[in-house]
């Protein structure tokens, strides 16, 4: 090997399971704040006074906000060290968290500060409260998936994804019930024109006293690597990270599992948009049969679509477990299948008034969100290498961003063309759900999914003779190293974008217990010049590679 390679790549150890919980505890706080601001926010502005015709101008400041602030989160979290706040990621967590604290406390008080009802400064003031909830619940999250992405190794990285999701979804359950039951247990559901019910006030209050306790076990119980084992372990020099990165450079040169998923990510971050926007409206539309939401009954419809979320978390959380035992093979199906049902969800929510039938249409669409949620950041981050990981990240978080500003600004044409009812526009999110699940038919994702979960990055795991070449081609930076099937460990020196000579010793079985051999392969700027390969079926290896 020449001088010039990469740093020998140590490998991420394994971590203790509790250290993996501990690494995204916090995020059933975050994700408590998340839900009740999607799951309230349509009812606080309508309490307010808000016309439902405007609501997309309120729904555009959340995604707005994240696009902008988790980018930026992951580039300067990239070059902060700052041991006595935590490290690298979790100064950003505990900043974060003091933020959306402040605001949780205010914005549900939005009504209770004498603007008056539909009033440009309650309205104002209700939409700055929204902004900086979001700039700061962006703020707090980000650090929970750039931590499993620093430290935690390929083998571990499904079970601590698994981890968050179970998190976010019983945060999620969380805050989804409970208006419901500060309703039940006597707390007034209705209050003045203009002023939200203390149901909502309080539910903020828990959410923000939940986020406080479960930030503080993250940020206390967990220690981020120094910037010298961070860069031995990931292969990479410790100035790596300090480099200055232009994010439209690494955009172009980003690994095509980070398209793929974005791609049809647009069409379900899009349908989930209008779910978010227009749910609590066409519950009182077609089961409490009014628009008032002043009202008694829309308060009371209010509560059922935070019972309805709730349904949609727990849903979410066992096809989650089931998504995770289904094969890679599979995964084209098993998408494709998530997101046809919940497209059905969609649909049903305009035809069903029974509001216990309900249950079944948010159930349908939970299914659909653990498909969101189960694969793109597995994916996503196991295509990446240590370098830039945040900075990535925030990036890939930042374009799910943008599915949702679009959906917003296009409600102000497609709301008045179905009828300025709430109702219809889940016709509208059902359609470009089905559409999404189609995109993700007629993509090849089972390769891609399995390209990258194979591919760089990889300390151990499976490496299929049919898959080798997209394994080299897909490479990023780094020294990678694969354990393939009945082999020994084989070390790659993959930088082949910057030119430098690539060598690959590396042994690997056949499908049917052949032994082939690529010896010595000597690649440069991602081209094989020399080969030798030995085995039985030689013609078929050398076509795959």
């Amino acid at each position: 090997m020449s001088d010039n390679t990469q740093p020998t790549r140590q490998g991420l150890p394994s971590l203790p399971k509790s250290t993996i919980w501990m690494l995204s505890f916090g995020f059933l706080g975050v994700q408590t704040a998340f839900t009740l601001q999607s799951s309230q926010m349509s009812r606080i502005f309508q309490t307010l006074g808000a016309d439902p015709h405007s609501l997309g101008w309120f729904f555009i400041l959340p995604p707005l906000a994240g696009m902008l602030v988790q980018p930026i989160v992951g580039y300067y979290s990239d070059r902060t060290w700052k041991p006595r706040l935590g490290g690298r990621r979790l100064p950003y967590l505990l900043y974060g968290t003091l933020i959306a604290v402040i605001v949780m406390i205010l914005m549900p008080n939005s009504g209770s500060f004498g603007f008056g009802y539909a009033s440009l400064a309650a309205l104002s003031f209700g939409a700055l409260m929204i902004a900086l909830l979001d700039v700061s619940s962006n703020m707090a999250m980000q650090p929970f998936k750039m931590m499993v992405g620093d430290m935690v190794n390929e083998e571990q990285k499904s079970y601590a994804y698994g981890i968050q999701s179970f998190l976010a979804n019983t945060g999620a359950v969380v805050a989804a019930i409970l208006p419901f039951v500060f309703a039940y247990i006597g707390l007034a559901n209705t209050a003045e024109k203009g002023v939200v019910p203390q149901t909502v006030v309080v539910a903020f209050y828990v959410g923000a006293a939940l986020l406080v306790i479960t930030s503080a076990f993250t940020i206390f119980k967990v220690k981020e690597y120094d910037p010298e084992t961070y860069a031995r372990y990931h292969g990479i020099d410790v100035a790596a990270n300090q480099e200055k990165a232009n994010w439209f450079e690494l955009l172009k040169t980003a690994p095509k599992a980070f398209w793929t998923v974005t791609l049809v990510q647009f069409f379900c971050w899009f349908a989930f948009q209008y779910m978010w926007t227009y749910s609590a409206g066409a519950i009182a539309e077609n089961v409490w049969h009014t628009t008032d939401a002043s009202s008694v009954g829309y308060q009371e419809a209010g509560n059922w679509y935070g019972v309805l979320a709730a349904v949609q978390s727990v849903a979410a959380v066992i096809c989650s477990f089931v998504l995770a035992k289904i094969p890679n093979r599979y995964l084209k199906a098993g998408y494709f299948s998530c997101l046809a049902l919940g497209a059905l969800g969609f649909f049903s929510v305009f035809f069903i008034s029974n509001q216990y039938a309900l249950v079944l249409s948010y159930i349908l669409i939970g299914i659909a969100w653990a498909g969101i949620i189960t694969y793109p950041l597995t994916i996503v981050t196991n295509a990446l290498s240590g370098k830039h990981m945040g900075t990535y990240l925030g990036l890939f978080n930042g374009s799910i961003c943008m599915p949702q500003i679009v959906a917003s600004l296009l409600s102000f044409m497609l709301f008045p063309m179905m009828g300025g009812l709430q109702a219809n526009m889940f016709l509208v999110g059902g359609v470009v759900l089905l559409l999404g699940a189609f995109e993700r038919l007629v993509l090849n994702s089972s390769q891609a999914g399995l390209r990258d979960s194979h591919g760089i990055g990889r300390t151990r795991g499976g490496v299929k003779k049919c898959h080798f070449a997209e394994d080299i081609a897909g490479a990023h930076d780094g020294d990678h190293v694969f354990t393939p099937i009945g082999g020994g460990a084989a070390k790659l020196n993959l930088a082949g974008e910057h030119g430098v000579e690539l060598v690959a010793g590396v042994s690997f079985v056949e499908e049917h217990g052949v032994t082939g051999k690529v010896d010595f392969g000597n690649i440069v700027g991602e081209q094989l010049e020399r080969g030798v390969i030995e085995g039985r079926e030689q013609r078929r290896a050398a076509q795959d590679i």
